[in-house]
């Protein structure tokens, strides 16, 4: 039985990784996770330089899910080098660093920084974020943007590019088909869909940027519909996230044509949700005599 996937020359051992910013960039989870079971790690958006984050509360509970307006908040590059990607290096999973910014050249000046690291394997370009005003989502609702930012990035990278997609979009195949011609490696998708929630009895919003990235439960369908229709639009893998709770959900993304497939939020209700999504397509595939796991991408037309 093998549960291995390729993506852009990039072997993962299975298909589960983590979606940025759900999962610190391993460390934080080390305790709860055996790191070298996962198919890769995905780290917290990286900046040029620390980002404080917009102001609290920044974390709202929704009905199936969760708002979260955190503003990419990180430490910035030459910690992230340091502390984070040295903590890596004990580990055989893949690593796959996820890249923000505010401008072109702040993700390029990252990109090139990370381009001397060898543990990095893949580098996932956050042009998505919903709660970041400048950079971030500006580059992902425009085909040219992403187009430009894309080529740019590519020009200096030593590996393989993910660009990561935002569901806030007309056509997300329009797109995905914009970061496949500006020469993208791969796709991941859908970042979190632009939500809001009010205190009725505080009449307040319930966080302090007023609107949030909704993620959890409550956004597979529409995640796993945009899958489908990225994969069938273009030739470059898809990584498929958004809502994956079970291992049930990640076979689904799988059936509609990722490649691979991210858990997000479920990390902060049940730590271990990518160990068990992990052991279930194993259990799946051996219940299903299905040998290759590769067999299950985009089996559903």
């Amino acid at each position: 039985m093998n549960t291995g996937v390729n993506i852009a020359g990039v072997s993962f051992q299975n298909p589960v990784m983590t979606a940025s910013g759900t999962f610190g960039s391993g460390m934080e989870y080390s305790e709860f996770v055996d790191l070298n079971r996962l198919g890769a790690v995905v780290t917290k958006g990286v900046a040029n330089v620390p980002w404080p984050g917009n102001p609290t509360p920044r974390v709202a509970e929704t009905y199936g899910g969760m708002l979260n307006a955190i503003g990419l908040q990180n430490p910035g590059i030459d910690t992230f080098i340091e502390r984070d990607l040295k903590f890596l290096e004990d580990y055989d999973t893949r690593v796959i660093v996820n890249v923000c910014g505010k401008s072109i050249e702040d993700y390029v000046e990252v990109v090139e920084r990370l381009s001397e690291q060898k543990r990095v394997d893949m580098l996932e370009i956050n042009v998505s974020c919903p709660n970041v005003k400048e950079g971030a989502i500006a580059f992902g609702q425009n085909t040219e943007a992403l187009m430009k930012i894309t080529g740019e990035v590519k020009a200096k990278a030593k590996q393989p590019v993910i660009m990561k997609l935002s569901p806030n979009v007309t056509d997300i195949a329009e797109m995905a088909r914009a970061a496949e011609a500006a020469g993208a490696d791969a796709i991941s998708l859908i970042n979190t869909i632009t939500g809001m929630k009010i205190d009725i009895h505080r009449r307040k919003f319930a966080l302090a940027n007023k609107t949030g990235g909704l993620s959890g439960p409550a956004i597979k369908p529409v995640a796993v519909r945009m899958v489908y229709q990225a994969s069938h639009a273009v030739s470059i893998p898809v990584i498929g996230m958004g809502g994956i709770a079970t291992w049930e959900d990640a076979v689904e993304f799988m059936m509609a044509g990722a490649t691979a497939v991210a858990v997000g939020a479920m990390n902060f209700v049940n730590p271990t949700t990518t160990i068990e999504a992990v052991e279930g397509i194993e259990a799946f595939m051996k219940q299903q005599g299905i040998e290759n796991v590769t067999d299950l991408i985009g089996c559903v037309e």
